[in-house]
C-alpha cells in the first residue's frame, strides 16, 4: 500500500466555499498548501451525475466535503457517486464531511404507512463505500446509531458560546436562553450552560400540523436578552413567532442562534420584518444573496471546526476535544481576538 502522506479533500457542489474555506485552514494548520482534488462533478442533460476525478488517489485518505442541502436529492446523489469514483479509484479509506445532513427531520415513524427516511439515506452512505462521518448538529442524536460506521457529531454551541462571549460580553448578567420547543430543551440548556446563564422554554401547541395555536413561555424572560438556540430554521415561522411571544412576555430584545440556515420560501422576508434583533447561523449549508444581503442575518463560519475535525480524523487524534470551547480558542481567535 502507498504510505499515505496527507488528508485529501474533495468536494461537491453544495457548499464549495466551505469546502475552500476548509482547505485554506488547513493549509494554515500544515503549513503547506492544501486544496480539493482536481474533478469534475457534472449532469448529463437528463440530470443524471457524472463524476470523474483527475488525481490519482489510491491508498489515500480522502474527505469528501458534501451537504445534503437544497436539492437535497442532486446534492445527496453526488455524495454517493463521489464516494463510488473514490473506492473504484482504490482510495485508502473515505470519510464523508456532510456539514447538514438532509433527510434528519425523518427519524422517526410519526404515524402509520410513512418511512424512516434517515436510516434509509445512511443505508446508502454505507454501501456506497463511506467508512466514517463527520457532520454537525444532527437533527436527532440517535440518527448516529444508524450508520455501522463511526459517526462524529460536532456541535456547534461551543462556537455559539464564543461568539455570545464576544458581542454580549457587557450584557451576559442579562441573558437568557431560550428553547423554541420542548424537544430543544437539552441543546439550549447546554448552551446556557456553557455561558453561565438561565433557561427558559417556549412551549408551543399545535391544532394541526403547519399551524401554531398557542405558545406559552415556561421561565422569566422580563427585563432579559434571550437566545433562542436550535438546529434548524426553514421557513422561520416558529422562530419569528416565538421572538414576538418573548418580546409580548417582557424580553428586551431577542437573538436567536441556529446551526443550519435551511432558510426555504419566505423565511429571509420573515426574519427581515421580525422583532429579532439578528439571526445568527452557520454556513453549514451555502448561504444565498438575499440571505448575505439580509441586514439582521450574521454568518458564523465552521471552516475551522471541520478542517481541526477532519484532521484529527486524519491523526487518529481526540474529535470529541472540539466539544470544549476553550479548545476553540485558539481555532477561532483570529475571529473574535482571543
Amino acid at each position: 500500500m502507498i504510505e499515505r502522506t496527507e488528508p485529501k479533500l474533495m468536494a461537491g457542489n453544495s457548499n464549495m466555499p466551505l469546502a475552500k474555506a476548509i482547505a485554506r485552514r488547513m493549509s494554515l494548520h500544515r503549513g503547506m498548501s492544501v486544496s480539493p482534488v482536481e474533478a469534475r462533478v457534472e449532469r448529463f442533460n437528463d440530470s443524471e451525475v457524472f463524476v470523474e476525478v483527475y488525481e490519482n488517489v489510491r491508498g489515500e485518505d480522502m474527505f469528501i466535503i458534501q451537504s445534503t442541502s437544497k436539492p437535497a436529492n442532486d446534492h445527496l446523489m453526488e455524495l454517493l457517486i463521489i464516494a463510488d469514483a473514490l473506492k473504484r479509484s482504490s482510495a485508502a479509506r473515505i470519510t464523508a464531511v456532510i456539514p447538514y445532513f438532509g433527510y434528519a427531520r425523518q427519524d422517526r415513524r410519526t404515524k402509520a404507512r410513512t418511512p424512516i427516511t434517515a436510516k434509509l439515506v445512511a443505508n446508502m452512505i454505507t454501501q456506497a463505500g463511506i467508512e466514517r462521518i463527520l457532520t454537525m448538529d444532527l437533527h436527532a442524536a440517535q440518527i448516529q446509531g444508524f450508520f455501522d460506521i463511526p459517526v462524529d457529531n460536532l456541535y456547534a454551541a461551543p462556537v455559539f458560546a464564543l461568539d455570545v462571549a464576544h458581542h454580549f460580553k457587557d450584557r451576559m448578567s442579562d441573558l437568557v436562553v431560550v428553547s423554541p420547543d420542548v424537544g430543544g430543551v437539552a441543546r439550549a440548556r447546554e448552551l446556557a450552560k456553557r455561558i453561565g446563564c438561565t433557561l427558559a422554554i417556549v412551549d408551543k401547541r399545535r391544532e394541526k400540523p403547519g399551524e401554531i395555536a398557542e405558545m406559552t413561555v415556561i421561565g422569566e424572560v422580563t427585563g432579559k436578552v434571550c437566545i433562542i438556540v436550535d438546529d434548524i430554521c426553514d421557513t422561520a415561522g416558529t422562530l419569528c413567532k416565538a421572538a414576538e411571544v418573548l418580546i409580548e412576555a417582557g424580553a428586551t430584545e431577542v437573538h436567536s442562534y441556529i446551526t443550519h440556515g435551511v432558510l426555504s420560501g419566505p423565511a429571509v422576508e420573515r426574519v427581515s420584518k421580525s422583532v429579532m434583533k439578528s439571526l445568527v447561523i452557520t454556513d453549514s449549508i451555502a448561504p444565498t444573496e438575499a440571505v448575505r444581503d439580509a441586514p439582521n442575518i450574521r454568518i458564523v463560519p465552521t471552516a475551522p471546526i471541520f478542517a481541526q475535525g477532519i484532521l484529527n480524523t486524519w491523526k487518529g487524534t481526540s474529535v470529541s476535544s472540539l466539544f470544549d470551547t476553550e479548545t476553540l480558542h485558539p481555532i477561532y481567535e483570529g475571529l473574535y481576538g482571543f
